[in-house]
């Protein structure tokens, strides 16, 4: 048993206060890259690609967007929610030293593809592999990642020039932190408990619990 994956595994959280905004070290970097493209992929496609997003200004118009898409978001809950909602922190796009972002090209090894023809969207379900193998090799590495998802995929197409059959699928924050939360922000500021293992895991048939916890 490799102890240390499981630590990994469960240290890793969804990070947006704690960037230093540090330079991140090249080596980590292709170590943590290296990690993503090492992902499984359906067909041998690999339809992922990595935009490494440092410049200021992109990062600030990119910002200002998610800003927006907040406010969209804050206007259609509850006074309840809303104070909630108030208190967590949805991105950490200009704190963090980088953005990257992953990209899915469906199109990649063609019209056909081996193990694709019944489930179309494997070739969506291995570039998020790629985000996890991400994800954990940065939080192997000491930091953390924030998954940002309040933006309009054609804006962030058009503001990096992502070709048009191309999704820009996950804008990740990444770099050195302070430290990690012991408890995930979203568990932590009330907006929805953890839900047990026992209650995810079915016998044979869907409703029919398991005794194995």
């Amino acid at each position: 048993m490799d102890a240390g994956l499981y630590e990994t595994i469960h240290r890793r959280r969804d990070v947006r206060r704690e960037f230093t905004g540090a330079p991140v070290d090249p080596a980590a970097l292709e170590r943590v890259l290296r990690a993503a493209h090492a992902a499984p992929s359906v067909g041998m496609t690999q339809p992922w690609d990595f935009v490494l997003v440092r410049d200021g200004d992109l990062r600030a118009r990119f910002q200002a967007h998610v800003a927006a898409e907040r406010a969209v978001f804050d206007a259609g809950l509850d006074a309840e929610r809303a104070e909630v909602f108030a208190r967590i922190s949805v991105e950490g796009v200009l704190q963090s030293s980088l953005g990257v972002v992953v990209t899915h090209d469906q199109s990649r090894g063609g019209p056909v593809v081996l193990g694709r023809h019944a489930i179309a969207d494997t070739g969506l379900f291995s570039t998020c592999l790629a985000v996890q193998n991400l994800w954990l090799a940065a939080t192997a590495e000491g930091w953390g990642v924030g998954w940002v998802s309040f933006y309009r995929e054609p804006f962030l197409r058009e503001l990096l020039g992502i070709p048009e059959h191309v999704r820009p699928l996950a804008w990740l924050c990444v770099g050195p932190v302070a430290a990690l939360q012991e408890v995930p922000d979203l568990e932590r500021h009330g907006w929805r408990p953890r839900r047990p293992l026992a209650e995810a895991v079915h016998a044979d048939r869907w409703g029919r619990r398991a005794d194995l916890l």
